[in-house]
């Protein structure tokens, strides 16, 4: 018998075995440290997300610069300006069924209406970031308007605008970090008009992941939800003294 050609054989069989066992052991391993990790760090339910604050459920990116009446500016050269609604003002409205955009030419004021919006057959209107005038629309709102609501900072932006003094433009406008404790603020009156005090509880207006549906302003105040939306979006007419 040949005695030592069959042990090598065998010796070289238990050494591939573990050449493939040790990986596999190891990858083994891996999942149960993540699996284990998911487990000591659970999901934050909608009342712990409440309890932070609901500024986490805005986006508040850090390149735009942001006016009070919830749309943003982002810079681009010769004085140019890409502006278009914020995250606040595409939830609050709703999935826009148009969007009604001024023509290039026309001039725009800042702090002055610029657009609007128009979804469940009511417009609403934003307020212009900055002062100028318009050199480019984007048609793809025009054709498919729900991109506002889809993509606010990216694909869904509305329209450029040419400042004639770009540097005091960004001084009115707000920077990132501002924005984000602005946003803070514009959240808790949110958090207010949809308390229990005023009929509507929390979970009535967050979806299964726990952040706002898309149209608060109709889950609030299905009535008027249009002039609910447009005083959070500083466009509502003041009222009349008697």
């Amino acid at each position: 018998m040949d005695f030592l050609p069959t042990k090598g054989i065998e010796y070289l069989l238990v050494i591939g075995y573990l050449l493939v066992l040790i990986p596999f052991w190891w990858a083994l391993q891996g999942s149960g440290r993540r699996a284990a990790a998911r487990r000591t760090v659970p999901a934050m339910a909608p009342a712990a997300r409440a309890a932070a604050g609901l500024q986490a459920w805005f986006r508040v990116p850090r390149e735009a610069h942001y006016h009070r009446g919830h749309t943003w500016a982002m810079p681009e050269e010769g004085g140019v300006f890409r502006v278009g609604v914020d995250d606040f003002a595409q939830r609050l409205i709703g999935f826009p069924e148009a969007v009604a955009l001024p023509e290039v030419g026309a001039a725009l004021e800042e702090g002055e209406p610029g657009w609007s919006v128009a979804a469940d057959g009511r417009r609403v209107d934003l307020l212009s970031p900055v002062r100028g005038e318009v050199v480019e629309i984007n048609p793809e709102v025009l054709s498919d308007p729900a991109l506002v609501s889809e993509d606010p900072y990216g694909r869904g932006w509305l329209m450029k605008v040419r400042t004639p003094r770009p540097d005091a433009t960004l001084k009115n406008l707000m920077p990132w970090r501002v924005a984000t404790a602005w946003m803070e603020d514009a959240s808790r009156r949110l958090s207010a008009a949809m308390s229990p005090a005023v009929g509507v509880e929390l979970g009535q207006v967050l979806q299964d992941g726990g952040v706002p549906v898309v149209g608060l302003a109709r889950q609030i105040d299905p009535e008027h939800w249009d002039r609910f939306a447009a005083e959070l979006l500083l466009t509502a007419e003041p009222a009349q003294s008697r």
